[in-house]
């Protein structure tokens, strides 16, 4: 019998100067990643996120992990729950785990956030998607060809399930449409509060 010894998780000080990230290019978008989920014992995972005017995600929920996200530039519509609302500079967002939700990023301009994840492996997701980003940048040509398909296939991995249609872009459909409704879900959803403060 092989009687390995697992090695603990690592949870250690972290600090990030805004020159040492890593950076990846993935969906199409440009994540920067300050810490990983294995350099804090696994309770938190940190980037910042860069994505272009109309990504849109899927209705979707989290299993594992809680989400927060600190707008820095930008516009982005996000739905959690049945809650729809719009997040500009200087907004907050927190999203307890298993919440469905969805955003679209709006307006004419990218949307830069820091995200954050409790615990921190949902993050990896995107490093383990995307390839080394050569420069703090969008990438060139848009969502690479196999990123969808990859996100897909490792999504379940990452406690990750798609459950309904993404935000309808408001250019095509109208201000204020809304997504069709997805079977089996409640009309209110309780765990959706107001703000923080």
């Amino acid at each position: 019998m092989n009687h390995q010894a697992v090695k603990p998780p690592t949870d250690r000080v972290g600090i990030c100067h805004s020159d040492e990230t890593d950076l990846f290019w993935a969906m199409g978008s440009l994540f920067e990643r300050l810490v990983a989920a294995e350099q804090t014992g696994g309770s938190l995972g940190a980037m910042i996120v860069t994505q272009p005017p109309g990504t849109a995600t899927p209705t979707h929920v989290h299993t594992r992990e809680a989400e927060a996200w600190f707008v820095l530039d930008g516009t982005v519509i996000y739905r959690a729950g049945t809650e729809l609302t719009t997040l500009g500079s200087g907004d907050f967002i927190y999203l307890p785990k298993d919440v469905p939700h969805a955003f679209r990023v709006d307006g004419p301009g990218p949307v830069r956030y820091l995200a954050l994840s409790f615990p921190g492996a949902l993050l990896d997701l995107y490093t383990e998607i995307g390839v080394p980003a050569s420069e703090r940048r969008l990438p060139d040509g848009g969502l690479a060809p196999g990123d969808v398909e990859a996100w897909n296939r490792l999504a379940a991995s990452y406690g990750l399930k798609i459950v309904g249609p993404p935000i309808p872009d408001p250019a095509i459909t109208g201000p204020g449409a809304e997504s069709p409704p997805v079977a089996g879900r409640p009309e209110h959803d309780h765990r959706i509060g107001g703000p923080l403060n």
